[in-house]
């Protein structure tokens, strides 16, 4: 390691802080300059003036025997001491409306130290002159930090606006680090440094419920107990109809089956209506996916199309199991609201409609498949849900 070499101010403002420190000894005083005892007793042999402190045993002039003239000298001194001090505080104010007072106050010492000592700087704005040599000597660190985050802050960027915004601090960090070239990053630094580009991931309000309808008794019983979870894929599904509002005033509806193992969008059908056939495409859709769905258990809310006999003859001849939660509660089929939730804040963000049904026809398909594919998702590890389900014998064995 290179040996550090000081300025001969360093040394003398060293020799200075010892001198007015009484009671301080050496090794406190170096170790607080970060300098070796002996350097520092070199460093009081050559600059020191061989005083501990200014102050003495014996009692100074008394008041009468101060002529005139001394007293003018000391009140000029001290009007002197104080205009420097006015003078440094002005300059200083322009420096504190940054984040970080305390680097703030570092910066300016350094900027002014050719105007006033560092000593007399430091003492002005309470700072401990050793803090602000500690700070002056890792400045090459701050710089390769800062660089450093510049080019993360350049990747964070491409993804969130690849992404549309909707992806927060978690998501782009597991997109980073899926990338080998990349250095593994923590999604601390990454919340950090989106904080400083202003970056947030979309959200939306959820609507609050204020009225919740009496209970009755359920058509089928609830065999998910609002437990959305199973032990390996293709064992148990939630499904849901929601509404795509366009803006000429009529909708489109979303039909989905979603596989509570890997929340994986298996089945989704797109019309302009709401009629048994919607939910039942879906259903053929995730047959097709699967190849098969016997003995696997479907839940729903109460809607009419999920208790029609239609609808209940296709679950039969399906080998599907039907299930259903409480009138009126949406919590037990959340994770079906979750899917439409997210798929409205992301796909419409702050528009309240979509243009035209072939636009949202085009924008919720897209959306769907991306889900699957490439949509990182908290629940599979931050993969995508098809990912996850192609790793899960890798995930099922490293969590046994």
């Amino acid at each position: 390691m290179p040996s550090k070499t000081y300025s001969e101010e360093f040394k003398r403002d060293a020799v200075a802080l010892y001198e007015k420190s009484p009671g301080t000894s050496i090794q406190t005083i170096a170790t607080e300059l970060g300098v070796n005892r002996n350097t520092l007793q070199n460093w009081l042999k050559k600059y020191g003036t061989g005083a501990r402190t200014n102050i003495t045993t014996t009692s100074g002039p008394s008041p009468d025997s101060v002529t005139e003239a001394e007293r003018i000298r000391q009140l000029e001194r001290e009007v002197s001491r104080l205009r420097e001090e006015r003078d440094i505080l002005r300059k200083a104010a322009k420096y504190f409306g940054g984040r970080d007072e305390l680097v703030s106050r570092f910066r300016f010492v350094d900027d002014t130290r050719h105007d006033h000592s560092v000593k007399r700087l430091c003492e002005v704005l309470k700072l401990n002159r050793s803090s602000y040599y500690k700070w002056k000597s890792t400045a090459h660190i701050r710089k390769k930090r800062l660089l450093s985050d510049a080019i993360l802050g350049a990747r964070i960027k491409t993804v969130f606006t690849k992404e549309r915004g909707c992806y927060g601090a978690k998501r782009i960090t597991a997109e980073l680090n899926n990338d080998s070239a990349g250095i593994p990053v923590n999604h601390k630094r990454v919340a950090r440094i989106m904080r400083s580009l202003k970056l947030c991931g979309y959200t939306r309000k959820r609507k609050v419920t204020t009225t919740v309808p009496e209970q009755k008794k359920p058509v089928f019983p609830d065999l998910v107990g609002r437990k959305f979870t199973a032990e390996k894929p293709n064992q148990v599904y939630v499904g849901d109809i929601t509404y795509l509002p366009i803006a000429d005033g009529s909708n489109m509806y979303l039909a989905t089956v979603i596989d509570c193992f890997s929340r994986r969008l298996v089945g989704f059908a797109i019309a302009d209506h709401m009629r048994t056939g919607l939910v039942q495409d879906a259903l053929l859709m995730a047959k097709g996916q699967r190849g098969s769905l016997e003995g696997a258990v479907f839940h729903s809310d109460h809607g009419s199309v999920y208790t029609s006999h239609t609808f209940q003859g296709a679950c039969r001849n399906l080998g599907i199991r039907q299930s259903m939660g409480g009138v009126g509660t949406s919590a037990d089929n959340a994770l079906a609201e979750s899917f439409n939730a997210a798929l409205k804040r992301e796909v419409l963000q702050d528009a309240k409609t979509f243009a035209n049904q072939l636009q949202c026809r085009r924008d919720v398909f897209r959306w769907c498949t991306r889900y699957n594919t490439v949509r990182r998702h908290s629940w599979c590890k931050y993969l995508a849900p098809a990912v996850f389900e192609e790793r899960c014998p890798v995930i099922l064995k490293s969590a046994s």
